[in-house]
């Protein structure tokens, strides 16, 4: 099932993709590719949760994980990556966080209001780190992974993105069931 709705809100409103608007030119390529990740995982995100009830959004249909879940899971992981980029270790809340998003839960407007307010406070993290050192060495969980600065930037656009797919898919899901019940 396709929703026109991305496509045609973008034609209607003469909008291409965020990395097509020449927004964020004062930034290099690397920060300026993950805050158009964000932006984009924010339209579509609000594109395919926002005719959703709050009981859909909390479903699990077909084994796929809610969209309560993704949408914690990627607020939570855009926090603590950037953590690790920024050069620090999680503290016990963010592992803990980590834990429970399994089994996320809240209405429709809360979660999508945590969502934007973690995609604000990721942008602004992102901003900071923009002009340092991409290869500045970093280091990722309990074992010490090793990783760099861009390394973990590029991740954060390509981690986000991978779960707003998900979630798409999963809405899409949800929309195909919903329109065959009504």
């Amino acid at each position: 099932m396709e929703n026109p709705g991305r496509d045609l809100i973008r034609q209607e409103e003469n909008l291409p993709e965020p990395w097509l608007r020449g927004t964020h030119a004062d930034l290099p390529a690397v920060a300026r590719g993950v805050l158009h990740a964000l932006e984009l995982a924010r339209e579509d995100v609000h594109l395919w949760c926002e005719p959703l009830s709050d009981e859909q959004i909390g479903m699990q249909v077909l084994g796929l994980p809610s969209l309560a879940f993704q949408l914690r899971h990627i607020a939570g992981s855009l926090d603590r990556l950037l953590t690790y980029a920024e050069g620090g270790e999680l503290s016990a809340e963010q592992v803990a966080g980590g834990r429970s998003e399994l089994h996320a839960s809240g209405s429709r407007v809360e979660l999508l209001e945590e969502f934007d307010e973690s995609l604000a406070s990721s942008a602004a993290r992102v901003q900071n780190l923009a002009s340092r050192d991409l290869e500045a060495a970093r280091f990722v969980g309990r074992l010490k992974l090793p990783s760099s600065l861009g390394g973990l930037l590029v991740h954060v656009a390509e981690h986000t993105q991978r779960h707003v797919g998900q979630l798409v898919t999963t809405g899409k899901i949800l929309a195909g069931l919903r329109g065959s019940r009504g």
